[in-house]
């Protein structure tokens, strides 16, 4: 099965980041994806913390989730969107979401951020509890490839990555971690996370970031990548929009988990 991580430098207005993620998602296809991942807030990466209740959204109901139904169900393949913000009975606080949608156009599986990014090193300063309230339970969800093979599919968000224990809890065949990591960050610690990630579990690791210098001035990572659970990086951009496309292969993961079965060796 190719999948797919979708690498943008979101701006501030809505309906261009949309507008630049359709082409990038129709590119995806074009190359075989059945499953494409967009990055954290590619819908918008505003100018304050504040412009995400703006923008927040109802289940069910808002541009951001009509747009991925719709263009799961044209291009007949699995979309995970990112990340957007969605509503809560707290007026000032809304969910860091990540939506999974079938072929049908059908959103199958929620996920809400369980970690909240605070960060400061000089004028550097992130704190994400100010506008968001957690999550508080893993999510997965079953995927059935073209060639008839079943995955787990285990879902996460960007600061996630650091807390190893989501990703046990998740017993996934494959990790999804759309981000959108800052440069300080993740030129430090992106890639040995994601590779530690896929190690551990024996998984593939998806991660699709935002990548390069915002129109809001913040500055991401980006180097979205696919990760085997070998730790080996199969594909990879460094900055800028585009596409990361790979294959995972379950037979070739089956038999890794069989030759080194480590996974049914834990103890704690």
């Amino acid at each position: 099965m190719k999948i797919a991580a979708i690498q943008m430098v979101s701006g501030m207005t809505l309906q261009a980041n949309l507008d630049a993620a359709a082409a990038l998602l129709r590119q995806a296809a074009d190359q075989g994806a059945e499953l494409v991942v967009l990055p954290e807030y590619f819908g918008v990466m505003g100018l304050k913390d504040s412009d995400k209740l703006r923008l927040q959204e109802t289940a069910g109901r808002g541009a951001v989730q009509d747009f991925l139904s719709a263009w799961a169900r044209r291009l007949g393949i699995w979309i995970v969107g990112g990340t957007l913000p969605m509503a809560t009975l707290d007026a000032g606080r809304a969910r860091n979401c990540s939506l999974a949608y079938a072929p049908s156009g059908q959103c199958v599986a929620r996920y809400d951020k369980i970690h909240l990014f605070r960060f400061t090193q000089g004028e550097e300063e992130y704190d994400e509890t100010r506008v968001l309230e957690p999550g508080a339970d893993p999510v997965r969800f079953e995927l059935a490839s073209r060639d008839g093979h079943i995955y787990t599919i285990g879902m996460s968000v960007c600061y996630d990555l650091r807390f190893p224990e989501l990703y046990r809890a998740l017993k996934a065949d494959v990790l999804l971690v759309p981000s959108a990591f800052t440069y300080n960050t993740g030129q430090a610690h992106w890639e040995v996370l994601l590779r530690a990630r896929a190690i551990e579990n024996l998984a593939y690791v998806l991660a699709a970031a935002q990548g390069g210098t915002h129109e809001n001035g913040r500055r991401t990572w980006g180097h979205s990548m696919l990760v085997d659970p070998w730790g080996r990086i199969l594909a990879e951009q460094a900055e800028g929009p585009g596409v990361v496309i790979g294959e995972v292969l379950g037979t070739r993961q089956q038999e890794m988990r069989q030759r080194l079965p480590a996974l049914s060796h834990r103890v704690l």
